[in-house]
């Protein structure tokens, strides 16, 4: 199964693409930021990342995208610009037909590290470690990206607890077997089955 993550930004939205087998084992497959300038107006800025994340989206084919749940944060302007950005992640997975998953931060610190409260480095050191990769993505949104990807291979109903994650579970299981669904369908596809 093809998984693409994304670390929603306004100016970088990071986007990183992994590869699950049906043991979950994972294997890198590529990582990149998507960009708007900073200088333009917010119209053009979204635009820019939606296409970014269209062309990453259909170069990839991905059987799901896991996408950083938006939280609460002091500066409103981030939290708005990161939001518009998920929202547009959101719309180019829908629009072709591909689950998305949203996992929190501490989500995705928790399925990587074994602790919600990682420090940044300590997450992209065990998403190089996880990936086999000689050094950390770079910049700090393309292994978020990765993280989110991660996340969601080995981590579908986030960090829960008791009837709470029993009653997700069940919806993260159900997401997990839409996307195994997708993929084989996409690879009958591919070997023109």
């Amino acid at each position: 199964m093809i998984i693409l993550g994304v670390d929603p930004g306004l100016t970088r939205c990071g986007v990183g693409v992994i590869e699950a087998d049906a043991s979950r084992r994972l294997s890198f497959v590529h990582v990149d930021v998507v960009r708007s300038d900073p200088h333009i107006s917010q119209d053009l800025r979204l635009l820019a990342i939606y296409n970014g994340l269209v062309a990453k989206i259909d170069r990839f084919s991905p059987d799901t995208v896991s996408i950083e749940r938006v939280f609460a944060q002091e500066n409103r302007n981030t939290v708005l610009g990161t939001a518009q950005a998920a929202g547009l992640a959101m719309l180019a997975a829908a629009q072709r037909g591909i689950p998305v998953a949203l996992h929190t931060p501490t989500e995705a610190k928790m399925a990587v590290t074994g602790n919600g409260r990682a420090e940044k480095i300590q997450v992209e050191r065990m998403v190089a470690r996880i990936l086999n990769l000689n050094e950390i993505p770079q910049p700090a949104d393309a292994a978020d990206a990765l993280a989110q990807a991660i996340c969601h291979a080995l981590r579908p109903s986030g960090a829960l607890q008791g009837g709470e994650r029993e009653q997700h579970l069940t919806l993260a299981q159900r997401q997990w077997t839409k996307a195994q669904q997708h993929a084989k369908k996409r690879h009958s596809v591919d070997r023109g089955m």
